[in-house]
């Protein structure tokens, strides 16, 4: 038997507790929290054995069980891999906290057989070695979500998200399963190794292009892009360890499924620009929105989706490495955040704030921008000099330089005139560091996918003018938050502020578009 189907016994565990808990639905079930606890520990084991089997073997895939292509496989390689991983451990993190939160309960076993359920679809899908079982587990793991998000029934916003969340998930599964019979079709298999090997090597043409296109729809709709976004936002109707659980591989699947067929998508250039421009501008509203939120959930989870927007840009970006690396760091910190949400607002709470606020005027923030791009460009050119990363696209090089606008935003508050030295000197440390950070993790990333995902290729006219567009847009954005403190009385801002609040009502338009509103009694 090889070796490479160890990966397989991870969900096989996790859909054993699920049945476990089926069978012993009701309020504190005898073992059904120990089992689940227990699984996600032993899911989160045999990851680590198939990280060891990766480093000692190399990558490869199983051998098919089944026939004719349909079957289950286990595609172990540094994507996969790292999913495990990251799949794994927040899993078994939320089954730990789901033991304590969910006591007394009505329906605490069943809760904790769905959740056991969606953890084991999400392990099959991104270990998927073929076009059937990757099809299959993505079902599977929308079928689990919705159970999940129909825990209270009675709560009309949590029938409402989960009707827009199923119209969404059956578009995004009609579009994944043509895709995948495309490609089945178009490379002559299942295994989706040897479509990416093909791929590499293939030329574009319209059925390619017509795939991408497909795969790339499937992404933005599993993962919440505008304007589907709403049922994300109103995830708080259900348990908190759901919401943790959606960054467990769930509410990411997408930017897994661009990573995974990597080589696919760049033989669509359009289809990537696309996927730019979509990202692109759902990170923007997502985090505008996020800012006028009052409840921290609420907040976190306009983050999630401006988040999800920064990835799918990655991935439009063609940088995939940056995408695998932001999926696991959002996860983790994100995961946390949310499980952590409720001791936060306490800590908040007992806090006084002392002495003058810090608002730094206009000079101050450009004297930041200022600093902060020069410093940027400083540790990129040493880090080029000193370890020859002369390969660092324009593409890593404009998103690097997104990513300082944020630090640049603390920096401002380190250089008003009421705020006190050490703060300047702390704010001037965390922009130096994230500079050294992007270009560490960045190379680090690149290094450890060598060979599995595809280099950037070199941008075009196109390309050139999405990235001066996504530097601007974030740029302008960046300045204007931290200046906003400065104009917050005027009428104007207050106006924005409430029409931000709601989402520029965009999740309310879609509700009565798809008949939200009308939602039938809980059975």
């Amino acid at each position: 038997m090889s070796l490479y189907l160890l990966p397989l016994s991870a969900p096989l565990l996790l859909l054993a507790a699920a049945l476990f808990g089926f069978v012993r639905n009701g309020r504190r079930p005898p073992l059904v929290p120990a089992v689940a606890e227990a699984a996600a520990f032993g899911a989160l084991l045999i990851a680590i054995a198939a990280l060891a089997l990766l480093v000692l073997r190399g990558a490869g895939t199983s051998a098919l069980i089944g026939w004719g292509g349909i079957g289950l496989s286990a595609r172990l390689d540094p994507v996969s891999a790292t999913m495990l991983l990251l799949v794994a451990f927040v899993g078994w993190i939320v089954a730990r906290y789901t033991r304590t939160y969910l006591d007394g309960e009505a329906r605490q076993g069943a809760f904790t057989g769905w959740l056991c359920a969606a953890l084991a679809a999400v392990l099959l899908l991104v270990q998927a070695g073929n076009l059937v079982q990757l099809v299959g587990a993505w079902i599977a793991t929308s079928a689990a979500l919705h159970r999940l998000l129909l825990f209270y029934p009675q709560r009309v916003a949590a029938r409402r998200a989960a009707r827009k969340k199923r119209l969404f998930s059956a578009i995004g599964a009609a579009a994944l399963a043509g895709a995948a019979g495309l490609m089945w079709i178009g490379f002559g298999t299942t295994d989706i190794a040897s479509i990416d090997a093909l791929a590499r090597t293939g030329d574009a043409s319209w059925p390619v292009a017509f795939t991408a296109a497909l795969l790339a729809l499937a992404a933005v709709l599993k993962s919440a892009q505008f304007p589907t976004h709403g049922w994300l936002t109103e995830v708080m109707e259900a348990p908190t360890p759901v919401s943790a659980l959606l960054h467990a591989g769930v509410i990411n699947a997408g930017g897994f499924l661009l990573i995974r067929f990597a080589d696919v998508m760049l033989l669509a250039p359009g289809v990537l620009a696309a996927l730019a421009i979509v990202g692109g501008f759902t990170a923007l509203f997502g985090a505008l929105v996020m800012l006028t939120q009052p409840a921290v959930k609420t907040s976190l989870a306009w983050s999630t989706v401006a988040q999800m927007g920064f990835m799918t840009l990655q991935c439009g970006l063609a940088l995939f490495p940056l995408a695998l690396l932001h999926i696991v760091a959002h996860s983790l910190y994100k995961a946390h955040a949310f499980l952590a949400s409720g001791g936060a607002v306490e800590q908040v709470a007992a806090l006084r704030r002392p002495g003058q606020v810090a608002v730094p005027d206009g000079p101050a923030v450009g004297r930041a921008f200022l600093i902060a791009l020069a410093m940027y460009a400083g540790i990129g050119g040493a880090f080029g000099f000193a370890f020859g990363f002369h390969h660092k696209t324009p593409q890593a090089l404009a998103l690097g330089a997104i990513l300082i606008f944020g630090v640049a935003y603390l920096l401002a508050q380190g250089l008003a005139d009421a705020a006190p030295r050490p703060l300047t000197r702390r704010t001037a440390l965390y922009a130096g560091a994230a500079a050294v950070g992007y270009f560490a993790l960045q190379s680090a990333a690149e290094w450890l996918t060598a060979g599995i995902l595809p280099l950037t290729p070199a941008p075009g006219r196109l390309e050139w003018t999405l990235m001066a567009l996504a530097v601007l847009s974030f740029g302008l954005v960046a300045v204007a938050q931290a200046l906003f403190p400065l104009w917050a009385s005027h009428p104007a801002a207050t106006g924005l502020r409430v029409h931000l609040s709601n989402g520029l009502y965009v999740n309310a338009t879609l509700d009565r578009l798809l008949g939200g509103w009308a939602v039938g009694k809980a059975s």
